[in-house]
């Protein structure tokens, strides 16, 4: 297991494939770690450096104490890549992933030279709700939670699998103080602005299912880039890497090609 202290937190990292080959980095969602990745990475194409982290409080990384900010969440992005040496990256982002993935593409061009926002936005949700969330995590827990988060999360017929389980368990042993700091982070982000002005090629997926990020506002966050591209998976949730990978490898690998990151 490899760690970096950046930031004054320490950060759990993993690297697949070639170390000397073009670097792709995946950002985890909300509740879960890196293995949310597991099934895509054996399906991507040879020879590329794929570079995966738990973000802080989530994960094998250290979990500060509540609230974060998503500036904050950027911040550990940006440090852990320079500390990795990375340029020129194609930013794989899901849900708050996407989020850290649109902030620091717009923060550090010479970082990021494309972006996949997956089930992301520029904003997700209201301070409102985020503030009703974490009022329900304090009182009860996130097991309190967990069965309406899954029902976001995954399609039904997923949700009638053995995996479910699985999930849940990463779900629910995600530190409470990360996902709380997170859920903060979540409820004070508007990226609007900043990812207007981004002019790096994007690729947004969307999930048909998905009831975290639906289809609608993955897709008005790509219309605001310039010549962005929108995929949407049939039949997938929030998290379309889990439920259909090969699909969901079969779009990033197009994309992956089209922008000469191969």
């Amino acid at each position: 297991m490899r760690v970096a202290r950046v930031n004054n937190v320490a950060l759990h990292w993993r690297e697949d494939g070639d170390p000397a080959g073009r670097p792709v980095v995946f950002a985890n969602s909300l509740g879960t770690d890196l293995r949310l990745w597991d099934k895509v990475i054996p399906l991507l194409p040879q020879g590329l450096r794929l570079i995966r982290f738990d973000k802080r409080g989530h994960g094998l990384s250290a979990c500060p104490v509540a609230p974060y900010d998503m500036d904050m969440l950027i911040d550990d992005a940006e440090a852990l890549l320079d500390h990795l040496g990375v340029r020129d990256c194609l930013f794989v982002g899901l849900s708050i992933g996407g989020m850290i993935a649109q902030g620091l593409a717009a923060r550090r061009p010479d970082q990021v030279r494309a972006v996949v926002l997956s089930n992301s936005a520029a904003r997700m949700g209201t301070a409102e709700m985020w503030a009703d969330r974490i009022a329900a995590i304090e009182a009860g827990g996130i097991e309190a939670l967990a069965d309406p988060i899954l029902e976001r999360w995954f399609a039904p017929a997923f949700r009638e699998t053995d995996e479910l389980e699985a999930w849940r368990n990463m779900l629910v042993r995600t530190p409470r103080e990360g996902y709380l700091g997170c859920c903060h982070a979540l409820a004070g982000a508007d990226l609007t602005e900043r990812t207007r002005g981004l002019r790096q090629p994007l690729l947004a997926i969307a999930g048909s299912d998905d009831g975290a990020s639906p289809p609608e506002i993955v897709r008005a966050t790509a219309d605001l880039v310039a010549g962005a591209r929108f995929e949407e998976i049939a039949g997938a949730g929030h998290l379309p890497c889990v439920e259909a990978p090969g699909r969901y490898a079969e779009i990033l690998n197009a994309f992956i090609k089209e922008v000469g990151h191969d």
